[in-house]
């Protein structure tokens, strides 16, 4: 599997296009904007988008998605359903973060839980329920690549924003530990803004959810 990421919308949101390279096929993680440049890109990587993959349903992650859809004509995975309320006020939060475009509702595809799994390709992601930045928030892991989308639940030296509405501080930590730390240190994740980083080296030095916090 190839990755390809790209900073979109004014909040540097990493959407991830992933690539099998056997079918070249793809998948788009958190369209959050910029739609043209994401089919420009996977256009360049000579790779047919055929679904997008939604962690969370904050604007600078899924503003994107309804337009995306409608133009490729594919369908939208994810995320769980305890984030309809934030899908439902996208075009509310494209208003409040000055964004140019108003983003629109979507209803996806299929809502997304925890031990379900995405396709795409000859591609399959492991989906995990990560609550805490917000109530349906998912990751999206990959066992083979030890590799995880990780949207807004851990960043690199952080985590998650819990301020947002039905945001929980002990449910992100909770949700970090029991459910991405067994996963391995070795793991890899790609988080929705910033560098990438390990699970192991999130647990040795991570000053919110290390193993010494």
């Amino acid at each position: 599997m190839k990755i390809t990421i790209i900073p979109v919308t004014p909040l540097q949101q990493n959407c991830s296009i992933l690539c099998c390279e056997e079918t070249k096929k793809a998948a788009v993680v958190d369209p959050g904007g910029e739609i043209d440049l994401i089919i420009e890109e996977a256009n360049n990587l000579g790779m047919e988008i055929e679904k997008i993959f939604i962690t969370h349903a904050h604007i600078d992650h899924a503003g994107g998605a309804a337009a995306l859809a409608e133009k490729l004509n594919i369908p939208i995975e994810g995320p769980h359903k305890e984030d309809q309320f934030l899908i439902d006020g996208l075009p509310e939060q494209s208003v409040a973060y000055g964004l140019p475009e108003k983003a629109r509702v979507f209803t996806p595809a299929r809502w997304l839980k925890d031990g379900d799994t995405v396709s795409f390709g000859n591609i399959e992601l492991n989906v995990l329920h990560c609550p805490g930045h917000t109530p349906g928030h998912v990751v999206f892991y990959h066992p083979g690549e030890k590799l995880a989308f990780v949207g807004d639940v851990l960043f690199q030296g952080s985590i998650g924003r819990t301020d947002f509405p039905r945001g929980d501080y002990a449910t992100l930590i909770e949700s970090i530990r029991s459910k991405l730390w067994p996963l391995g240190n070795e793991v890899q994740f790609i988080s929705g803004h910033g560098a990438s980083s390990t699970f192991g080296e999130e647990r040795r030095s991570n000053p919110f959810v290390g193993d010494m916090a």
